[in-house]
């Protein structure tokens, strides 16, 4: 099991989500929908290490997170799982490969040509980011992520800011990634159509998880 959730809770200045159980096995996808506010990104926070619930636990590959030291953390983030948001967060002032080397250097990672060319970067590796498309910078910060080869894949509106055709090759990448892997897929999307893709989907209302 690479993502076990027990009794997960949380709220703000109003409670988002109460009691939530699920779990996320190798090669499969899950993908959470819901209106804006409803909780869906911060349930995602929670379970990529990035906000600790007010209640309940997460387990990645059996370790409960939020008990672990905070080294050990750091390391999980690091090595075990990648996290897609819809800002890219990539430094401006370095070329796309520069941006790619840096998960190689932390990970002690190989530069995957191969993953690098099938994203159709290869032409733009020595552009600086800030002068190439908002959809290239997606695939960057991608290739980025998928070179960790993390065992958990966190994706927060991946496809928000791009064209139809380039979010449906960034989508098949990352299906066929958590297939060869043995990865596995969170996926928080406000496209209907993409959360069924996935192998489960869930709208979240009413503090609960309700499949569809």
């Amino acid at each position: 099991m690479l993502l076990d959730v027990k009794n997960l809770s949380h709220s703000f200045d109003y409670p988002l989500f109460n009691n939530l159980d699920f779990t996320l096995e190798e090669k499969k996808s899950m993908a959470v929908t819901g209106v804006s506010g409803s909780g869906k990104s911060t349930l995602l926070h929670i379970c990529s290490t990035l906000l600790r619930p007010k209640n309940g636990e997460v387990f990645i590959n059996e370790k409960d997170i939020y008990k672990l030291p905070n080294d050990e953390l750091v390391n999980i983030r690091r090595c075990n799982i990648g996290i897609i948001f819809q800002s890219h967060f990539l430094f401006k002032g370095f070329s796309a490969r520069e941006n790619i080397e840096i998960a190689t250097i932390l990970t002690k990672s190989d530069f995957d040509m191969e993953l690098v060319e099938r994203l159709g970067i290869s032409h733009i590796l020595n552009n600086k980011v800030g002068d190439i498309s908002g959809g290239q910078q997606q695939r960057v910060s991608l290739a980025r992520i998928l070179l960790k080869k993390p065992k958990i894949i966190f994706a927060d509106e991946p496809t928000g800011n791009l064209d139809a055709a380039t979010a449906g090759e960034i989508t098949a990448l990352l299906f066929d990634y958590i297939k060869t892997n043995n990865a596995a897929l969170f996926l928080v999307t406000h496209d209907l159509n993409l959360a069924k893709k996935c192998d489960a989907a869930y709208k979240l209302e009413n503090l609960q998880l309700k499949s569809f």
